[in-house]
């Protein structure tokens, strides 16, 4: 009798639950060709949970690397960004961004199954991973920017700060569940060998993205190499809410990587967390990125894109000064995952909108030159952060280099807030998408399917 009478209250309940996942008429999912990209993110993003924690735990753990070796290795995936950065974004104006794209996926997959060949043929070293650090900085610093720009070829740019909510979603959704699954296989394989399953699913991402048909708009005619990157930088440098950005974010980058590069040595030799328990605390960080990316385009609405980045600059250092004062106990892997999850939620406020501010503001045959230009600028301080990270775990101790993390992220905050360009920004610039500056390049109109 009293399961009769609850049935039809469950089905009403459920029939109400998949009624609320339905997406809306306008939803962005419903765009096939973003939907095919948007799945490609979703497994991308859950092979790098692995080689966010293989990489760093091979050589903690397997190799027995010191807190400044850390860091070394850090600077060697940020060092691409500073050296070629620049020369990529005339490159990336004139040719297609997708195959860019889909060959930096599939050059992705060959680097990090490097790793376990290595230790199974018995040459893996820290020399190696340092090698394989700046490959996939390389492969990142070209490819990472091509696909910011097929992300404005398949979405309008009013609709910028939601598509890369939604990207950072597919992001989080794989930092949700990556971690502990990451945690388990490292535990079942070893960290090296761990690496295949990111290799193999950055093989499917490329499959995934091979075929898609984007608008590629405009390209650089041929013209003269110095005088066309010369431009993106003027572009860049008379853009007071551009300069502005790239200093904030620059600042956050390397209080960022100052923490990032003792963070597991932190969790395995402080906190004495075993593999899985690293993969467990990293949960943490997959709910923050989860919770932000479905509120964030909300929040960005509701305060401006200016106040959400330097909101999420200020709940990332809060979630560092958490963790440099986590004791070594049980409350403090519960604050280490707090950590964790606060700095996922101040990532994606920051990226969401600074993504979306930086290419609402750019006509289209400037996008490659301005986002390598700008991931120059704020990766610029990365490596130094990395290097002093990693000196004040190992000289100072590993709780010292989140504590200045989470101090100048707040000093940083505070300053930002001060900047009334960044302050009073509070909805996306519409600009005229065929503008461009006095004397720049011509550009010729194309189409991509890879």
């Amino acid at each position: 009798m009293s399961f009769n009478f609850a049935a039809p209250s469950l089905r009403r309940y459920v029939a109400r639950a998949v009624s609320q996942l339905r997406l809306a008429p306008d939803d962005l999912l419903r765009d096939a060709t973003y939907r095919r990209l948007w799945t490609s993110i979703l497994i991308s993003s859950f092979g790098g949970q692995v080689t966010m924690l293989a990489l760093p735990l091979t050589a903690a753990v397997l190799l027995h690397a010191t807190p400044t070796q850390m860091g070394l290795l850090t600077a060697m995936e940020v060092a691409p960004f500073v050296l070629f950065s620049l020369p990529c974004g005339v490159w990336l104006d004139r040719v297609r961004k997708l195959p860019v794209y889909v060959i930096g996926e599939s050059l992705l997959a060959l680097i990090v199954a490097s790793v376990p060949l290595a230790w199974w043929l018995g040459w893996l070293s820290m020399s190696w991973l340092y090698v394989v650090g700046f490959a996939i900085g390389t492969v990142y610093t070209i490819a990472g920017s091509a696909a910011q720009i097929v992300l404005t070829q398949v979405v309008e740019r009013e609709r910028l700060v939601e598509a890369h909510a939604k990207n950072a979603l597919a992001s989080s959704s794989a930092e949700v569940a990556g971690p502990g699954a990451a945690g388990v296989l490292i535990k079942l394989v070893g960290a090296p060998m761990a690496l295949l399953a990111d290799a193999m699913l950055l093989a499917v991402s490329a499959a995934i993205l091979r075929g898609i048909q984007v608008q590629e708009g405009a390209q650089l005619a041929a013209a003269r190499f110095w005088p066309a990157m010369r431009t993106g930088l003027v572009f860049v440098a008379r853009h007071r809410l551009l300069i502005t950005m790239a200093i904030v974010v620059g600042g956050w980058q390397m209080c960022h990587h100052a923490a990032l590069v003792v963070q597991i040595l932190f969790a395995t030799r402080t906190l004495g967390l075993s593999e899985g328990g690293v993969g467990l605390s990293f949960v943490g960080l997959g709910v923050g990125t989860i919770v932000a990316s479905i509120i964030g385009s909300r929040i960005s609405r509701r305060l401006g894109p200016g106040p959400t980045l330097v909101l999420g600059v200020a709940i990332c250092g809060v979630g560092w000064l958490l963790g440099a004062v986590a004791p070594a106990s049980a409350a403090g892997v519960v604050m280490f995952a707090a950590m964790l999850m606060m700095f996922g939620v101040g990532a994606v406020l920051i990226f969401i909108t600074f993504l979306a501010l930086r290419q609402a503001l750019t006509p289209a045959p400037l996008l490659g030159r301005m986002t390598s230009t700008m991931r120059w600028l704020i990766l610029l301080p990365a490596g130094p952060g990395a290097l002093l990270g990693g000196w004040l775990g190992e000289h100072v101790g590993l709780r010292s280099a989140l504590m200045f993390a989470g101090v100048t992220a707040l000093v940083l905050a505070t300053l930002a807030w001060r900047q009334p360009v960044i302050r009073m920004t509070r909805a996306l610039p519409l600009i005229d998408d065929t503008s461009l500056p006095e004397n720049s390049d011509r550009a010729t109109p194309a189409v991509s399917g890879v």
